[in-house]
């Protein structure tokens, strides 16, 4: 949801949750336009008709894509940058939005008919996936995070 404060967003997961029925893909790839107006008609989550159809439309893409890479994973673990030689400082997180592979990506997946993956979207979903850290030093979940990422068999 790309333009809206990752706040705004966070406090409303629950609903998004909810009214796109877990997020499983294959679910939302068969919303109607009866599902559309009811999201449309939902105030616990951002009622924006372009965003709602393109999470449609990236539901049957992402279907694509699984069949071509054999998993979501299996496609995304193919952007992964390489990691940083230690964590971040404040002043340095603040000034990370996007990387050379969250463009990549974002140009590919537009390419093959998504929308709403804009760059700062893409590293967005990167950071959550654990493609990359951007934990700060002295965080003891960064310090987790290099561990899981280091011992984690990426998909092939």
């Amino acid at each position: 949801m790309s333009g809206l404060s990752w706040l705004t967003i966070l406090r409303k997961r629950d609903k998004f949750r909810q009214a796109f029925r877990d997020f499983d893909p294959t679910v939302v790839a068969r919303f109607t336009a009866r599902d559309v107006a009811r999201l449309m008609g939902d105030a616990g989550i951002v009622r924006n008709r372009a965003k709602i159809e393109a999470t449609i439309n990236n539901a049957h893409r992402h279907a694509e894509l699984v069949d071509e890479f054999g998993s979501f994973a299996g496609y995304v673990w193919r952007y992964e940058p390489r990691p940083r030689r230690r964590l971040l400082d404040h002043a340095e997180l603040m000034q990370i939005r996007v990387s050379d592979e969250a463009t990549a990506m974002s140009k590919d997946l537009r390419r093959r008919g998504w929308g709403f993956v804009g760059p700062t979207t893409v590293y967005s979903f990167m950071q959550a996936m654990g493609l990359v850290n951007d934990h700060l030093g002295g965080c003891a979940a960064g310090a987790d995070v290099r561990r899981l990422r280091r011992d984690f068999a990426r998909p092939r």
